[in-house]
């Protein structure tokens, strides 16, 4: 039995084939349901003339659908894409036209855009709309429940663990771009870090999976995971739905567009989620908030039952961890560092148990490397690039050349470079200082964005924060905070400047504030700095 994605889940469907697989809002289907209806749309894709490594284009919200079609596309051997739902005609059409999409799946709502940007693309076979109430229907689309209702399930194949699996980047480093890697890899690699995330012995073969899913259900043991980041990134679909179908866990994805902490709260009661995956403060603070407005209530939220909390891709504080703490005292928190690109390392916090921000426990296959592929001395001051060994990338879809600088050969191992700095404790942990393409250059010192905004957000009031470098003549590049603050908060420009001086070396605090209602950030949490150094630039001409 093969190592895949579609393979192992077939298995789980017919190993608890009553227990519950996918709920969003009041819908919940069992692996029974949740494999049918992916091997429905299975035979549709067929159908349209797609076959082994056709890219099909998810453009979804959240939601059981999403994870279906992504498993009808695993079935038939083809390869989802994640497309961001945020994105307009321009960028749609980009990223269709270079993953080569044969098919695309989309909510309704955004029908508009698929509609406008459809005839340029006509390597498009398919459009598959599932109606979420909007009123933008393409004329040419059929409809996902008529799928369902219209096609028989495809029958089971025999798959390749060689066949691609791709994640689309954010484009935070430039156009988005896919990540390509082994699907037996991936699926092992994520078997491994759910069974493990239980506390469980990791199977080593694909075929031992099923057998212990079984005996976890049997045992009322198995994980109940709840999402409010989106799918169409890695932390959402990696942490907080696809490892935990490799263990036969029951994932659970919210209605709402954005992050609704009562909602994330109140499914979580419900269905006992015992796994919460975040991104960061910008997911954290919210939930505290709602905690505290659910206490006032007199109506305190049940807890008891979650177990960890995982984040990934955004800064999440020491202080923002003590406050969740105090208040789901027996969650353990999982800090990962990593990227579409590759896993790095991670910090595991518990009540008692003290960690700093940004300083991670590295892989024993990460590295930090200097200009020269010298290692980076622990205990040293020296900066370096972190290189992501063990499971890495076969490259980017269709970019040789930025493959070729990404994932590299040094020592004879091969590693993967997302493009973050950072430095090496004297124990070997990763102090982590942000991507090399944000650092800011400000009168011949280098300064690292998020730790400037780590201070910024100390301050009394400060809900969030970006740091930027804004062109200055005096001193090459200007430290530009774009900070928002809580209701009825009020520190000026200058308590902020004075505050960050008190924590951090002079030239590293902002010479500018910018307040603005809500800090730039995609749907999963991830700082939109190109956006904040417009807003920062913007306000600071006028």
């Amino acid at each position: 039995m093969e190592m895949h994605w579609a393979t192992v889940w077939e298995s789980i469907a017919d190993a608890v084939p009553d227990a519950p697989a996918v709920t969003s809002g009041d819908v919940t289907h069992t692996w029974r349901v949740y494999d049918e209806h992916a091997a429905r749309l299975a035979t549709a894709f067929d159908a349209a003339g797609l076959g082994p490594d056709s890219k099909i284009g998810l453009y979804l919200y959240n939601g059981n659908e999403y994870l279906e079609a992504q498993f009808g596309a695993f079935k038939m051997r083809a390869v989802p894409v994640n497309v961001n739902y945020r994105y307009l005609d321009d960028e749609l059409r980009y990223l269709l036209d270079n993953a080569d999409a044969e098919a695309l799946v989309f909510h309704s709502s955004l029908g508009d855009r698929v509609a406008r940007v459809a005839e340029q693309l006509p390597k498009l076979r398919l459009l598959m709309e599932v109606d979420d109430g909007g009123d933008h229907h393409v004329a040419d689309a059929v409809g996902y429940d008529d799928v369902i209702a219209a096609n028989e399930p495809m029958a089971r194949l025999e798959r390749d663990e060689s066949d691609v699996y791709m994640l689309y980047t954010g484009g935070t480093t430039g156009m988005p771009k896919g990540v390509m890697y082994p699907i037996g890899e991936i699926t092992g690699f994520f078997a491994t870090l759910g069974f493990g995330g239980l506390g469980l012995p990791v199977p080593e073969t694909a075929d031992a999976i099923a057998p212990l899913v079984r005996d976890l259900h049997e045992q009322g043991t198995g994980s109940v995971s709840i999402t409010g980041a989106p799918l169409m990134h890695g932390t959402g679909l990696w942490l907080g739905a696809m490892m935990h179908h490799l263990a036969g866990g029951h994932v659970i994805t919210l209605t709402s567009r954005s992050l609704d902490a009562d909602e994330m709260f109140r499914a979580s009661e419900r269905h006992g989620a015992t796994h919460n995956t975040i991104v960061g403060d910008s997911f954290a603070k919210p939930l505290i908030a709602a905690l505290d407005a659910a206490i006032e209530r007199g109506e305190p939220y049940d807890t008891s039952k979650l177990q960890m909390i995982m984040s990934s891709g955004v800064m999440w504080t020491t202080e923002v961890k003590e406050a969740l703490l105090d208040r789901i005292p027996q969650v353990i928190l999982y800090d990962a560092i990593g990227s579409s690109e590759g896993s790095m390392g991670n910090q595991v916090t518990m009540r008692g148990v003290k960690t700093e921000t940004a300083r991670f426990t590295q892989s024993p296959t990460t590295k930090v490397f200097k200009e020269d592929d010298t290692e980076v001395t622990p205990g040293s001051d020296e900066i370096g690039m972190v290189a992501a060994g063990g499971l890495v990338p076969i490259g980017y879809f269709k970019d040789p050349e930025k493959s070729a600088r990404t994932f590299r050969v040094i020592d004879g191992v091969r590693y993967s470079f997302p493009g973050d700095l950072a430095q090496v404790a004297a124990d070997g942990s990763l102090i982590l200082l942000g991507r090399g393409s944000q650092v800011i250059n400000s009168g011949g010192e280098k300064i690292y964005p998020e730790e400037v905004e780590e201070a910024v957000k100390r301050v009394d009031g400060v809900v969030d924060c970006l740091v930027v470098g804004i062109d200055d003549d005096r001193f090459g590049q200007a430290v530009t905070a774009v900070a928002s603050l809580a209701g009825g908060a009020s520190p000026t420009e200058a308590d902020v400047i004075a505050a960050v001086k008190g924590q951090l070396a002079g030239y590293k605090a902002p010479k500018r504030v910018v307040f603005v209602d809500e800090v730039p950030r995609a749907p999963n949490g991830k700082a939109d700095y190109r956006a904040a150094r417009s807003i920062a630039a913007a306000s600071l001409a006028t």
